[in-house]
């Protein structure tokens, strides 16, 4: 009985020991660079065979040979999975959305949503025109802090970026006017020693606001991406997606202003939310951007006369024409 005991118990030690060789061996083998890996997995497949050869020569019985056979292939699941591991698949349009914060020193003010536009070398951080400025609810932020990846391998990884919103008395934001009055779209330049080392992010540019040939019509299906309440994935943080339709007559300015309407469900912290439409079909230039972008988010829109009791909110909202764009980051 004494013997049988112990020879449990030092199966009871094999395991343990397996199971921490287990943990170990893929620990190694991500600390090892590229080239080392691939003459591992060479190396790695050399030895196995040898090793199969001499247990099928052996007096052993199936249940050994069996977990031989098991083992190796897990091993190598491992060499291979370290040899072709990429970056995590995500779409670029949440690279290009970033978090807004407004404060005013150090107090934190509002939560916002933007997104990043390329216009030559210069880059842009695009958000609703009341996010920087609102005199109706006097808000008058000095700064915005926003989000940007540094590691296309790890998402959790990030900095945040501070940027002022004026320089010498002057607001740093770009905005303008047309024929129906004041435009709710600002862009604030992003100077190029600001960004952190490493930094990972998706622009859009000028061939996003093309619409290639395709129809653009009311119905259409569209995504708001943005970050609603302040609401988002706090591990990597990445925005999430509304979906929306077009609810007015696309390419018209809906009563003479700069906008056209949109059907979603949409909350505070949405205002700078890009307005996307996936393309059906690819351009010329492979950009990793597969969205046309419509329009940027503004505020909801709702009747003042609505029944506060019987009536329930419009779910409409308002998205500023995005070809503003072309006009407030234009060379000065």
């Amino acid at each position: 009985m004494k013997n049988l005991q112990e020879a449990t118990e030092r199966i009871c030690e094999l395991k343990g020991s397996l199971v921490a060789l287990d943990a170990l061996v893929p620990a190694v083998i991500e600390a090892l660079s590229e080239p080392t890996r691939a003459r591992l997995a060479d190396s790695f497949d050399a030895y196995a065979e040898a090793a199969r050869t001499v247990l099928l020569h052996a007096e052993i019985s199936d249940v050994v040979l069996a977990s031989f056979e098991r083992d190796v292939a897990r091993n190598r699941a491992v060499l291979q999975g370290s040899r072709h591991a990429g970056p995590p698949t995500v779409d670029a349009l949440l690279l290009a959305t970033t978090r807004i914060g407004t404060f005013d020193g150090p107090r934190a003010l509002t939560s916002a949503s933007g997104f990043f536009f390329r216009r030559g070398e210069r880059l842009f951080l695009v958000s609703s025109r009341h996010v920087f400025a609102d005199a109706e609810s006097s808000h008058y932020p000095d700064r915005i802090e926003f989000v940007l990846h540094t590691d296309t391998h790890d998402l959790a990884r990030h900095a945040v970026v501070s940027l002022p919103l004026y320089h010498d008395g002057l607001g740093q934001w770009r905005d303008g006017t047309d024929g129906g009055g004041a435009v709710d779209v600002a862009a604030i330049e992003i100077p190029p020693g600001l960004l952190p080392a490493g930094a990972t992010l998706q622009a859009f540019d000028e061939s996003h606001l093309d619409a290639r040939g395709e129809d653009v019509a009311i119905g259409d299906t569209l995504g708001i991406a943005g970050f609603p309440l302040g609401f988002q994935d706090t591990v990597h943080h990445l925005a999430v997606l509304r979906s929306a339709s077009i609810a007015s007559a696309y390419g018209v300015r809906f009563q003479r202003q700069g906008y056209f309407l949109t059907d979603a469900r949409t909350h505070r912290g949405s205002s700078g939310s890009p307005v996307v439409r996936r393309r059906s079909q690819g351009g010329a230039t492979a950009s990793p951007l597969a969205w046309q972008l419509l329009g940027v988010h503004s505020t909801r829109m709702d009747m003042r006369s609505r029944d506060q009791t019987e009536d329930e909110s419009l779910g409409l909202n308002c998205a500023w024409y995005a070809d503003v764009l072309l006009t407030l980051t234009e060379e000065r």
